[in-house]
């Protein structure tokens, strides 16, 4: 084991060393690592600014809690119930912690969404994460009391809905298992208490709980409906959450598939209240039809003084109504919850707090910051090592001059990746940021994965905001335009041992027996010849131990080709299957774009720039083909497929490789060639900057136009693209027989009558008229027999 600070430093230096070798164009002089305390300090800072304002604040509340990591969770970084990080099954747990205030920001990360060129796909997930709805907020009074005589929440329970039309058919409500009215039922009745323990564990997500099985006790007790007066039995259920809204819910079983499943399972009633106009089927209370939870073209049933009223005109009644016996109101609320940082891990920035027995909670001064975290501790499983440190934990109160004790909870460590990007345009700045900050931000380009739009994304335009509201930063938004880039995958490989555990093996120490068609049959390890599992084509992840270190292909074929092959195999928002073939396939292309330029070299050393006026057609014909992949090349670039600009490339490198230099009016002069090579090798170096820079140089560029690095960007000769000459598929009776040369601007008659001269169509014919000629401009030419 080694102390985390010494693993991170390292492996920073051996990334710098790998994107240097890789060509990465990186401003080195910007470098920042947010464990270092330079960084962190203002992490520490703009805590206690937002404590001063009322975003940051403490309380107790259920969390989720990952056994593994021994830390608590945000919502956001619980996936399927299971840790982000460990892929532990999450706990519930009730857990002082420091929060964030994003709930009040809801509204605008909203709206602020419509103005952001995102993907569609990002979008909706953050707005479906934030996730407003309208409906109404009412109470169910009761007369239940707490030990001491007092009536608990004051006699309301209250819950939250959307579908205030169908209050009518409410036959039971259930409660979240940390809600006062279940542990008072749960002090008479053990049975109960050992459900609600069970209810304690699993995650405290809304969706995690969608799709696990609804379970519940009755409780024993009863509430009032706020409209009938009737009494409403309550139970409690697992699938009801007390961090979301008031921890209670109606139960409507007739008109939410959840409460119909729920009312099944446990032989409650069901009552229709809702019809749908023109919908002739009969309700079954034994079997689940979409249309029992349809909002559009319904009308009330069975629901008193709301019969016959639509939707939104039962909301708006049973509001007023509500509201008139002061028992509820329409409202408006969000999924999105507050975000908690505190984290019972080591690693992260210490939370500026401090606790004195006669103060409470103090903010460390902010002279006194950074609070530095120790870098020498090495966790070994047992909880946060801060918490043994005495160096660290031993303070004096900052209000009272008494011994105290810091806080050991760190940050979330997204809180380091919020800002991150701001600093990069003052690393060295004395504050937070500097007015560099006002020229680079917002950022025109962000790069991330789809797998960051709920996590990072959410969190990096709420920092934004916060930033902005104490005058920090003049803009809204953080990014612009965001590209999310696709998964990388790679096969995948294993042995188990006697447990039925995986233990993952690089593909690198694997050798493959393929069938006829070149697939995977058999796999063994390459060191000893022992069977290994094939695992199938998964992300490439550190757990699957299937990444391919960019070491490895350097050392074999240069950096150049893994750029290539990384910039050929998919468009950068898709999926790219890493290919050892597809690999080698881009070596052999720089291969022959040396071998065909060395080639040249000596015959372009001494041509000037300049090109001659009487170009022959076969000059201009190529000069055509060279303008028309620029053109197509600069396109896609602005569009960001860098596969198909590499396919340019590809394409210009065909065209120019047969070419034979000669200053013979009927062949390529060097001077065309000297062009045609100069666009491509531009075209190029942004995808292979080391080979392109040295045939550069080589090939006599650089006292043309200077450096590569320097040198202008090709321009299109729109003068090149103007042709005297098309070329025309020829077909007959719709198939391909080759092609015809025609004039660009030939009429309709004139290619019709070529076209009958072309040798195949006399062969053809042999003399007999067409029956039809089809002429698509520019394209084809059909001859009917």
């Amino acid at each position: 084991n080694v102390p985390p600070a010494q693993w991170t430093y390292q492996n920073i230096d051996y990334m710098r060393g790998q994107m240097a070798a890789m060509g990465l164009a990186i401003d080195w002089s910007r470098e920042i690592a947010t464990c270092k305390p330079d960084y962190y300090r203002w992490n520490q800072w703009l805590f206690l600014k937002m404590l001063e304002k009322g975003i940051a604040y403490r309380k107790t509340q259920t969390v989720n809690w990952d056994p593994v990591d021994q830390t608590v969770l945000a919502n956001e970084q619980v996936i399927d119930g299971r840790g982000w990080r460990s892929g532990a099954l999450v706990e519930k747990r009730e857990i002082p912690g420091y929060y964030l205030n994003i709930t009040a920001y809801a509204e605008e990360l909203l709206t602020g969404l419509d103005d952001l060129a995102w993907p569609d796909r990002v979008k909706i997930m953050q707005q479906n994460w934030i996730g407003k709805s309208h409906g109404v907020r009412f109470a169910f009074t009761h007369e239940i009391q707490d030990d001491a005589g007092r009536l608990i929440n004051d006699g309301k329970m209250y819950v939250f809905t959307t579908r205030a039309d169908t209050i009518m058919g409410v036959t039971f409500c259930a409660v979240a298992a940390e809600h006062p009215l279940a542990t008072k039922a749960a002090r008479s009745n053990p049975e109960l208490a050992q459900f609600i323990e069970r209810c304690k564990t699993g995650s405290v997500i809304e969706a995690d709980l969608a799709t696990q099985e609804k379970e519940g006790m009755p409780a024993g007790l009863y509430v009032t409906h706020p409209l009938t007066n009737e009494p409403i039995p309550l139970w409690v259920g697992n699938y009801v959450l007390m961090s979301y809204g008031d921890g209670a819910v109606m139960g409507v079983p007739a008109h939410d598939e959840r409460d119909f499943a729920f009312a099944n399972k446990y032989h409650l009633p069901i009552k229709q209240v809702i019809a749908v106009k023109g919908v002739t089927d009969i309700f079954n209370p034994s079997r689940w039809h979409e249309w029992y939870a349809q909002k559009e073209n319904t009308e009330c049933i069975y629901s008193g003084p709301y019969d016959g009223l639509s939707h939104p005109d039962a909301v708006q009644a049973v509001a007023k109504d509500l509201k008139d016996r002061g028992l509820g109101e329409l409202k408006t609320t969000y999924r999105l919850r507050d975000w908690g940082i505190s984290r019972q891990r080591y690693w992260g920035t210490p939370i500026p707090m401090i606790h004195c027995a006669d103060c409470g909670e103090v903010p460390v001064p902010e002279s006194d910051l950074p609070v530095v975290l120790p870098e020498d501790c090495v966790p070994d499983g047992s909880g946060n090592p801060l918490n043994k440190r005495e160096d660290f934990l031993k303070v004096n109160c900052p209000k009272c001059g008494k011994p105290a004790r810091r806080e050991t909870d760190t940050m979330d460590t997204f809180v380091d990746s919020s800002w991150y990007f701001m600093r990069y345009t003052g690393p060295d700045a004395k504050t937070m940021v500097d007015s560099r900050n006002d020229y680079w931000m917002p950022m025109d380009q962000y790069i991330g994965g789809i797998e960051h739009a709920i996590l990072h994304l959410l969190y990096a335009r709420f920092w934004t905001k916060v930033m902005r509201d104490l005058g920090l930063v003049r803009f809204d938004e953080p990014f612009q335009n965001l590209l999310t880039q696709g998964m990388v995958l790679n096969e995948t490989f294993y042995k188990e041992d006697q447990s039925g555990k995986k233990q993952w093996i690089n593909p690198a120490d694997v050798e493959l027996n393929l069938d006829e068609k070149g697939r995977p049959i058999a796999a063994k390890l390459i060191k000893d010849g022992s069977a290994v599992h094939i695992g199938g084509v998964e992300k490439m992840a550190k757990s699957k131990n299937n990444g391919v270190d960019p070491q490895a292909l350097i050392d074999q074929y240069g950096a150049d080709t893994a750029r290539l092959f990384t910039m050929f195999a998919a468009p950068p928002e898709q999926q790219l299957e890493w290919s050892g073939a597809g690999v080698e396939g881009a070596a052999r292309f720089l291969r022959r774009l040396w071998m065909h330029a060395s080639s040249q070299a000596d015959h372009l050393q001494s041509v000037q720039a300049l090109l001659p006026n009487d170009l022959t057609a076969a000059e201009k014909e190529l000069r055509f083909e060279v303008h028309t992949i620029l053109k197509q090349a600069n396109f896609d670039y602005q569009r960001r497929q860098y596969n198909t600009v590499v396919s340019a490339a590809m394409k210009m490198l065909n065209v120019l490789e047969p070419i034979k230099l000669d200053r013979d009016a009927n062949l390529i002069r060097p001077e065309i060639l000297f062009e045609s090579l100069g666009i491509l090798l531009r075209i190029l170096y942004p995808v292979v900057p080391h080979c392109t820079y040295a045939l550069w140089n080589d090939l006599g560029f650089t006292k043309h136009f200077g450096s590569l690095l320097d040198a202008p960007w090709p321009q299109i000769d729109e003068f090149a693209l103007v042709q005297s000459e098309i070329e025309l598929v020829l077909q007959i009776n719709g198939k391909h027989r080759g092609q015809i040369k025609v004039p660009a601007d030939a009429s309709k008659d004139a290619i019709e009558a070529m076209s009958l001269q072309a040798e195949p169509v006399l062969r053809l014919l042999n003399g007999v008229p067409p029956k039809k000629i089809i002429v698509v401009p520019g394209r084809l030419v059909n001859v009917v027999a």
